[in-house]
């Protein structure tokens, strides 16, 4: 079992603070917690409590699998990153280029190796310009990679890697992604 987490000092709990909960809910982080003890969630599934919550307190399906993710972050059932499938990860940059030149630098297997330096990826699905979905040359992990324009000749990549296996991974790949969308930006703009 994961140790239980506190609140951040700004009153955050996965990430989303008690004002912005209590917003779109109705409630803060104070009482989703008193709430889904009573309903005994500790010992539920993340999709029960979701789908609890949306049954008696919240119409939203996104504020219910929130307000769950929170509940299981601060009472230790799960880790930061952690998804039913495994950790998952993400990073992204924007960049002085176009989205089809961000779009090549991957759909390229010969472009991705220089700047990325790994082979053995395969991509599964891609939308020219837009996204692309890729099998990590682990053969298990899965990457998923977003392009977006942001007008006047700059671009982003958003990347998120999922199904890995522990915290230990997730932290091991977000530094990696980092550091790559660090030589992708010297490889298109330097």
């Amino acid at each position: 079992m994961v140790k239980a987490t506190r609140k951040s000092r700004s009153g955050k709990v996965a990430g989303v603070s008690s004002a912005a909960v209590r917003a779109k809910t109705g409630k803060g982080w104070d009482e989703w917690l008193r709430i889904l003890d009573q309903a005994g969630a500790k010992k539920m599934k993340h999709k029960d409590i979701a789908e609890w919550l949306r049954k008696n307190h919240i119409e939203s399906s996104w504020w219910s699998q929130m307000v769950a993710v929170g509940y299981e972050q601060e009472r230790g059932l799960r880790q930061k990153h952690q998804k039913a499938s495994g950790f998952e990860v993400g990073r992204s940059k924007t960049l002085p280029v176009s989205a089809s030149a961000l779009y090549n630098a991957w759909k390229d297997a010969r472009v991705r190796r220089r700047w990325l330096g790994e082979t053995g990826i395969k991509i599964r699905t891609a939308t020219p310009n837009k996204s692309m979905r890729l099998t990590w040359s682990d053969g298990t992990t899965i990457v998923a990679v977003q392009f977006y324009g942001k007008g006047r000749g700059n671009s982003q990549v958003a990347v998120q890697h999922t199904k890995l296996k522990n915290k230990k991974a997730g932290e091991r790949m977000k530094r990696f992604w980092g550091q790559a969308l660090d030589r992708l930006y010297d490889h298109l703009v330097k």
